[in-house]
């Protein structure tokens, strides 16, 4: 995980530096003040998941500023 990787502020889901857009939603509210990392792999089977309301298996950042 690069430090200086962007966080979308509407899905959550990690991105390269380079995007202007969110590959993943389409925001263009994207941001490098982001904490917290977590890949879900499974979110069927997800308690966290579940919880961040995320249907789809990927790069999140937990809290997004």
């Amino acid at each position: 995980m690069a430090s200086n990787r962007l966080a979308c502020h509407d899905c959550h889901r990690i991105v390269d530096p380079d995007e202007e857009t969110c590959p993943y939603c389409g925001s263009n509210s994207l941001t490098e003040d982001w904490a917290g990392y977590v890949v879900i792999t499974h979110p069927e089977q997800s308690e966290i998941a579940e919880k961040m309301e995320v249907t789809e298996a990927g790069e999140y950042a937990l809290k997004v500023r």
